[in-house]
């Protein structure tokens, strides 16, 4: 594995394990997580420490996520990881059990994420909270 590969396998150990503020660290203060298909009522993108803390704070509080190994394609580029990955995972409110797929590709900087963008099925966390109607209500709860 790559220095950046082993940087990424350990940020998918950390959000397993709820540690947030250590999986922020991993990230450049001006690091971005995106979402090009977020769910409902989640911001496209997040950036920097305060945002990334805050959001996955609310996942890790919400979840109890186990991550796959990852599957890593190989670059060009030193700094890019493209990785293949599942999770298993179950929503603390309503117990439900449910699996997702991601894709991430993931840009480093001096051993940081700078860039990780990250593709996942939204449908497949809404379905598990019972689904739209339920989702929406419960992101409208969230954000008060």
């Amino acid at each position: 594995m790559t220095e950046a590969q082993k940087v990424f396998a350990r940020s998918l150990e950390l959000l397993g394990e709820g540690r947030i503020e250590e999986w922020v660290d991993l990230f450049a203060p001006d690091g971005v997580l995106e979402f090009p298909a977020p769910p409902i009522g989640f911001a496209p993108e997040l950036r920097g420490h305060d945002a990334l803390r805050m959001q996955m704070g609310m996942f890790a509080s919400q979840m109890v996520v186990r991550f796959s190994p990852p599957t890593f394609h190989d670059t060009v580029r030193e700094d890019l990881v493209i990785a293949e990955f599942t999770s298993d995972s179950t929503l603390r409110a309503t117990g439900t059990d449910y699996r997702q797929t991601y894709v991430s590709l993931v840009w480093f900087r001096d051993g940081k994420i700078v860039r990780y963008r990250d593709f996942w099925d939204p449908w497949a966390l809404m379905a598990a909270a019972g689904g739209e109607q339920a989702w929406r209500q419960a992101m409208a709860a969230v954000q008060g």
